[in-house]
């Protein structure tokens, strides 16, 4: 078997589907570092199961999926396939049948892992087992890694003794019984709780018979107490009877006084309305005579108040006229003042206005003079500007002919040396010689070519006799695993069997294998061993024997009877070993037996008999005298016995022939199976020459293949330049001819610049005079500009302080004026102002004595009115008094009533809850099957 395919997709960093082909059983893969190399291990390693993230670099298993680089995307799973060559049949079973099996695994973000065997979803145990004894496995030795080799050399022994098993092919059957063992020890498993079930239930069952025992004793008592309750509620309804007739006579009591009481608060009532009329009468007597107290007060509180205002109203007039007085004073004063400053101001103006009309004249003729010296200035710079810009145009030409001058001179330059390269490299080019090679090189290949097919003949000739070979090996391992199979089927059954039969003869109960231990008996053979009995006769021999098959063959036996009183418990049989050729009778069962002579002689009166013929021999048994059929029924004069008991020694014997035979095959399957392993050895020995054989015709073949491939290359690379030394050739010699002509062009070019480069040099000569004279006028026309500039600003200054001066003076002379306007208005104001206080001040004292007056008027109708409310307010007190006891008694009445029917609906409640409880002790005497007579 051998790894021929590898498809990746999504796995690490193959993120685009990839398919590796291992055509040979040796394959390298090279690249630098981080290139992927150990990812193919990784993929290997992942697809035959591995679970483990740190065995396969990760620290889960689903970083084995492409996680996104800065140019590609993530992707959702990664699926990885091995596909490997199964011709030779190295796996067996099922799968022995395909050339070819093919193992995939795929996994998505979620961590869900799916395995397919050739495209048929499986488990991973599925995978797991189908490799193992192949050496093949997520961890085996299959699968060399960096460090591997040095672990498995200093691996101990039970490290190193895995590696051994998996390539002897054992690892398998070891893995299966390890299974096995897990089966049986959860079958014992179910069993123990199966049996712990039982004895639960059991004692479940115990303690619900005792629960049935007392259910009954229950329902009894309960009858019982329902009689003895239904009497008890019968003695409970006439106490409650009684208690309700008490409880009605009490009702009707109350609710008499009740009736009492709802008539005296009915007279209350009607006695509080009669005062309330009169109440109401004398609030309004009291409301009638309490405004016209309120009118008179009014009158008089609005009185006292005019005469109040009219004494303050005097006095604010006083403080007002003196302070009119003293705001007269001091606006005189101001007027003074400003009148003289004004007349000083109105002098200064007159001087001043003069002089800044002469100013404003000579700064105008100044401002004149500037403006002829900057129209000169103005000029030169426009006949500065025309020479600027001749001599830019003149120096911009000759420098554009002279950078075009050197231009074409070192283009001139290079064409030229350009010409001699290729003029060098033409005469380099030999078409012929390359023609030549190419010609020896086609001869060459062809010859290479041819030796090809022989070495495809040699190569398919050692792959035929490797197939033949891998044949026998197949055919020897199939029947090697077939005789295997067999041994150690043939080894479990015959292990069961000696347990059996250990079962069967031993005398391991109650103490006798320790008695037998300290006799030192216990290794003897047991009577069923030695026994040899007649094929068919084993039954009716056990049926004759029964526990004595157990029995220890010993020489003298006699001899340790007085040892067993050394047995406190157990059973032991002791047979004597000597056996005999004395005759026995001829039909009898021990003529079927052979062995000791002591078993041979207790079977002689026993008759060997058909079934079909029982019943006629039946007749002429003797005293003493027994038969018995191959089916066991033993049968005496006037008895009969038969054993199906089911005991381990039914069968012993034919258990103890079944295991002798099973020696003999077992032996015979053993040296079966050596031969085998020898030819296999000899087999594996030429498979591998074969092998190797192959190998190296197909390393020969890869090997003429690559040279004839690299001939190939070398032929067309050669017929290449080839061609490329034609084409060059030809490509030269239309450069050189179009060289030749641009360095004509560029001649003639130089020679037309060069006459225009004189040209802008003898212009630029003539502008250089020109220039002298325009810096000369400048200097002369920027003179005359400064000191028209200087005078001008003077003047201009001079002129603009005086009238900034006049300005100001004429602004205060405005003020002034404005001011004094102003204060003669005031003055006039507060001259009015003055006369009108006087005059007010002179009739200040008559509204204040009309005012005194009318209060003594009103004050005799105010005494008269105060008398008239006191009396009022007494009647109504009065009233209100009475009232208030009306409403006492109103209420003390009502409170009485309320607590009355209080006390009616209590009693009624409690009658109301006596008749419900006679009801239902009513109803539970009728529940408990009794009669009540309710009087």
């Amino acid at each position: 078997m051998r790894l021929s395919t590898i498809k990746l997709a999504g796995f690490k960093s193959f993120v685009d589907p990839t398919t590796l082909h291992l055509p040979t059983n040796m394959t390298g893969v090279v690249g630098p570092n981080g290139c992927g190399k150990s990812n193919i291990i990784d993929a290997v390693r992942w697809v035959m199961g591995e679970s483990s993230a740190s065995r396969l670099r990760g620290d889960s298993l689903t970083d084995v999926i492409f996680s996104g680089s800065s140019s590609r995307k993530p992707v959702s799973q990664a699926t990885v396939e091995l596909i490997f060559d199964n011709s030779d049949q190295t796996i067996g079973g099922e799968f022995a049948k395909y050339n070819e099996i093919s193992v995939k695994r795929l996994v998505s973000r979620d961590g869900q892992s799916s395995y397919f065997l050739n495209s048929a979803r499986c488990r991973r145990r599925d995978i797991t087992e189908l490799f193992l004894g192949t050496g093949l496995g997520p961890r085996s030795y299959s699968i060399i890694e960096q460090g591997m080799i040095s672990q498995v050399i200093d691996a101990k022994p039970e490290d190193l003794r895995l590696f051994l098993e998996e390539a002897a092919g054992i690892s398998k059957y070891k893995e299966r019984r390890k299974e096995t063992e897990s089966r049986i020890k959860g079958t014992r498993d179910n069993l123990d709780r199966l049996n712990d079930l039982r004895e639960e239930i059991d004692k479940q069952l115990e303690h619900l018979k005792r629960q049935a025992r007392a259910a009954e004793q229950y329902q009894t008592l309960q009858a019982e107490h329902r009689e003895k309750d239904a009497q008890l509620k019968a003695l409970e309804f006439r106490r409650l009877q009684a208690e309700a007739s008490v409880l009605n006579a009490g009702l009707q009591d109350d609710e008499t006084r009740l009736q009492e009481l709802l008539a005296e608060q009915r007279t209350a009532e009607e006695q509080g309305e009669i005062t309330r009329d009169q109440h109401a009468e004398a609030s309004q007597m009291l409301g009638r005579v309490q405004a016209e107290s309120y009118r008179i007060g009014g009158e008089l509180a609005r009185i006292e108040q005019q005469i109040q205002h009219q004494k303050e109203l005097k006095q604010r007039l006083e403080t007002a006229r003196a302070e009119a007085d003293e705001a007269l004073s001091e606006v005189m004063r101001h007027i003074e003042s400003d009148a003289t400053q004004l007349m000083d101001l109105e002098t200064l103006v007159a001087d001043a206005t003069p002089r800044l009309e002469t100013l404003r004249d000579s700064d105008a003729e100044r401002q004149d003079v500037l403006r002829d010296a900057e129209t000169k200035l103005s000029d030169w710079q426009r006949r500065w500007d025309d020479y600027a810009r001749s001599y830019a145009e003149a120096s911009r030409g000759a420098e554009v002919e002279r950078t075009k001058i050197e231009f074409l001179e070192r283009q001139s330059l290079d064409a030229n040396r350009r010409r001699e390269a290729m003029t060098t490299e033409r005469a380099g080019l030999d078409v012929s010689a390359l023609a030549e090679a190419m010609e020896t090189l086609a001869l060459e290949h062809e010859t290479k070519r041819a030796s090809l097919d022989a070495l495809a003949d040699l190569l398919e000739g050692k792959k035929s006799a490797l197939l033949v070979l891998q044949e026998q090996q197949r055919q020897q391992q199939s029947e090697l695993a077939e005789v295997r199979k067999a041994t150690q089927s043939g080894k479990g059954r015959m292990a069961s069997l000696e347990a059996l039969q250990n079962a069967a003869l031993g005398q391991e109960k109650n103490g006798a294998l320790e008695w037998l231990k300290a006799q030192g008996l216990a290794d003897l053979p047991r009577l069923g061993e030695v026994l040899d009995v007649d094929a068919g006769w084993e039954t009716a021999v056990e049926t004759v024997l029964g526990h004595l098959l157990e029995a220890v063959v010993h020489d003298a036996p006699g001899r340790l009877r007085a040892e067993v009183a050394g047995l406190a418990q157990g059973r032991v049989a002791l047979v004597d070993g000597q056996t005999s050729s004395a005759a026995v009778p001829v039909g009898s069962l021990a003529a079927k037996v052979r062995g000791p002579a002591a078993i041979r002689a207790l079977l002689a009166p026993i008759y060997a008999v058909d079934a079909a013929s029982a019943e006629t021999q039946r007749e002429a048994l003797g005293d003493g005298e027994a038969m018995i059929d191959q089916a066991g029924v033993w049968e005496g004069r006037g008895w009969w016995r038969f054993n199906k008991s089911g005991e381990a020694q039914q069968g012993a014997l034919a258990r103890e022939r079944e295991i002798n035979e099973m020696r003999q095959q077992l032996a015979v399957h053993g040296e079966r199976e050596q031969v085998l392993l020898d030819g296999q050895h000899a087999q594996r020995d030429a498979l591998l020459v074969a092998e190797q054989a192959r190998e190296d015709a197909q390393r020969t073949l890869y090997l003429a293949h690559r040279s004839v491939s690299e001939m190939g290359g070398q032929l067309q690379s050669q017929k290449g330049r080839v061609e490329s030394a034609q084409g060059r050739m030809a490509a030269l010699d239309a450069e050189l001819l179009q060289i030749t002509t641009a360095m004509s062009a560029s001649q003639e070019e130089v020679r037309e610049a060069r006459g225009r480069l004189e040209v802008a040099t003898e212009r630029m000569g003539d502008l250089e005079v020109q220039r002298g004279a325009l810096e000369s006028e400048r200097r002369q026309f920027t003179e005359q500009r400064e000191t028209a500039r200087t005078a001008a600003r003077e003047a201009r200054e001079s002129a603009h302080q005086l009238a900034l001066a006049l300005e100001a003076q004429r602004t205060r002379v405005n003020a002034f004026n404005q001011s004094l306007a102003r204060l003669r208005t005031q003055q006039g104001q507060l001259a009015s102002r003055r006369d009108e206080l006087a005059a007010q001040l002179q009739d200040g004292d008559s509204p204040i004595h009309r005012l005194d007056g009318e209060r003594q008027l009103m004050l005799e109708p105010r005494f008269i009115v105060e008398k008239d409310l006191a009396a009022a307010r007494s009647g109504l007190e009065g009233i209100e008094q009475a009232l208030r006891g009306f409403e006492h008694q109103r209420q003390q009445r009502d409170q009485a009533a309320l607590l009355q029917r209080e006390r009616i609906g209590q009693r009624r409640m409690a009658a109301q809850a006596l008749e419900i409880k006679a009801q239902q002790q009513v109803e539970a005497i009728a529940t408990a099957g009794l009669e009540l007579d309710v009087v």
